[in-house]
């Protein structure tokens, strides 16, 4: 399959000690196979560090890594107390991180309002199915890949 990963450069190799913490599944390499998903990410990083263009690097993945045994993965087919529960868990600057060690995950991105939803939820503001609601992605459901170790980025392939 083709990923895209959106960037304000070209990524030639990813690099996990580059990549930044706190994210929905943790501090890793991110990848949409949405195309029009990675130009939003592309166009937001851009604006956000000021420099660069919006950029798309295409990868190929072998989704047979998968089922082969070789990588630790969790996959969330959608929206779920246990994906938002996972999410709170990565994003949540309290908790000593990495919080997990799949080499790979799949799953719904977060709406970027996630820090005010988890200090909420957090506090008892707002139940965990609200918190659930509260984290769906306002384009409609958009799925991403992370590969979070140098294992899962080894079954990638620039393209």
């Amino acid at each position: 399959m083709i990923l895209y990963h959106g960037s304000n450069m070209a990524i030639d190799k990813p690099d996990l000690s580059k990549s930044k913490p706190y994210k929905d599944f943790g501090q890793g390499f991110y990848l949409s196979a949405d195309l029009h998903q990675a130009q939003r990410m592309a166009e937001q990083r851009t604006t956000i560090m000021k420099s660069g263009s919006p950029t798309i690097t295409r990868f190929s993945f072998d989704e047979a890594s998968l089922k082969d045994g070789s990588m630790k993965t969790k996959i969330f087919d959608g929206y779920s107390e246990e994906w938002a529960e996972f999410v709170w868990m990565n994003r949540d600057i309290n908790m000593p991180q990495p919080s997990h060690d799949y080499d790979f995950v799949y799953g719904p991105i977060a709406d970027d309002s996630v820090t005010f939803q988890l200090r909420r939820y957090k506090y008892g503001a707002i139940t965990l199915q609200e918190f659930v609601r509260e984290l769906q992605y306002p384009y409609g459901i958009t799925f991403q890949y992370y590969f979070g170790s140098d294992l899962a980025l080894s079954k990638l392939t620039r393209l």
